[in-house]
């Protein structure tokens, strides 16, 4: 059986690590191509108290993460509270440094769900429905980045920057019989999307808050780049790096790399600095400070990890306990088939007989 060939779930895998190394390489190319010294000196140009400010607004978005998905779970009558959401929240973004693509972190959110014994079926479907939101919260920042495409000469000088390196290294990510199924995946899950969202179809006011944390996310995500791009000395509008981020946002959705290394920080570059505006050292600069805090800000989730494994192995014991004892009290409920007994008193009527 060992000799049988590589299986799927394998093979994606082995896949996206190649993608990653590849993202990577690419990477490692764009640092050597673009020089140390030209990214050092644009770090130099950031004051600290901007970065503890872009820090700050990273946290406040990750808090956002964990609001979005506790209204959908409070609107199921799931018995949670705020603290127990945001545990396995970080849980999961911790993970999702290790685990393929950018969605792994939300297999360990329902694993910490279940072991917190919420319903299964309901916290899969709100894990469905609060990545759906977030997508259609960035899909709604889409259009402040397209006036950057219609600008003459905008898409010639994005194909002209995309040298044969970047062209080739992106063709050969992980594709062959993916890319034929993605039509296949997309509509099955689409269907599923519609599924999971049924729960709140009928509760627009809980889709309405799950939105608006949704929002406040994307607003300290584009707040931390336009800071970052302002204390480089780059002039760029906020809600030009909204627009531009949120494509970003698209492409790391790929699954062709684990977490999207590589790939979110030369589409981040490559974005910025031909349709921004940016200098292509402060565009890579905004990118790899980005990239770390958002690795900084989900450090709190390696301490959440070990209790959701050691809590896992040590519930299944507890149930055991309760059913052990119901048995015995209903054994003893016959007990009162006896009180009939005491209704059969015959004695008074002998008495006049005699």
């Amino acid at each position: 059986m060992r000799s049988i060939s590589i299986s799927r779930p394998s093979r994606s895998v082995l896949l996206r690590a190649f993608g990653t190394l590849i993202a990577l390489a690419l990477l490692v190319y764009l640092l050597s191509k673009q020089g140390w010294d030209q990214i050092g000196d644009a770090f130099s140009q950031i004051p600290a108290w901007r970065l503890i400010l872009a820090m700050g607004l990273m946290i406040v978005s990750r808090l956002a993460v964990s609001a979005r998905w506790y209204v959908l779970l409070r609107s199921t009558k799931t018995r949670t509270t705020f603290w127990e959401v945001t545990r396995v929240t970080f849980a999961g973004l911790f993970s999702s440094n290790f685990l393929p693509t950018t969605i792994g972190g939300d297999v360990v959110r329902l694993a910490g769900a279940i072991q917190l014994k919420y319903d299964a079926a309901i916290s899969a479907a709100s894990l469905i429905a609060d990545r759906l939101i977030g997508m259609a919260g960035m899909a709604m920042a889409v259009p402040f980045g397209l006036p950057a495409f219609l600008q003459p000469g905008a898409l010639q000088d994005l194909i002209s920057g995309a040298s044969p390196r970047y062209v080739l290294g992106f063709v050969s990510l992980p594709a062959g019989s993916w890319w034929q199924r993605t039509w296949q995946r997309g509509t099955s899950l689409f269907h599923r999307l519609l599924s999971a969202l049924s729960l709140w179809i009928k509760q627009p006011r809980t889709l309405l808050a799950a939105l608006i944390f949704s929002w406040v996310n994307m607003v300290c995500l584009f707040g931390i780049l336009a800071v970052l791009f302002t204390g480089m000395g780059e002039h760029i509008s906020f809600w030009l790096v909204g627009g531009l981020y949120s494509i970003v946002y698209f492409v790391t959705l790929l699954p062709v790399s684990i977490n999207g290394y590589g790939l979110q920080e030369i589409s981040m570059t490559f974005v910025f600095s031909h349709l921004g505006g940016t200098t292509v050292g402060s565009g890579l600069t905004a990118a790899l400070l980005f990239r770390t805090m958002m690795m900084i800000s989900s450090l709190p989730g390696a301490a959440f990890v070990p209790g959701m494994i050691t809590g896992a192995k040590v519930q299944p014991e507890a149930k055991v306990q309760p059913e052990a004892k119901t048995q015995p009290e209903a054994k003893d409920q016959p007990e009162a088939k006896t009180q009939p007994e005491t209704m059969v008193q015959p004695e008074p009527q002998n008495r006049p007989e005699g």
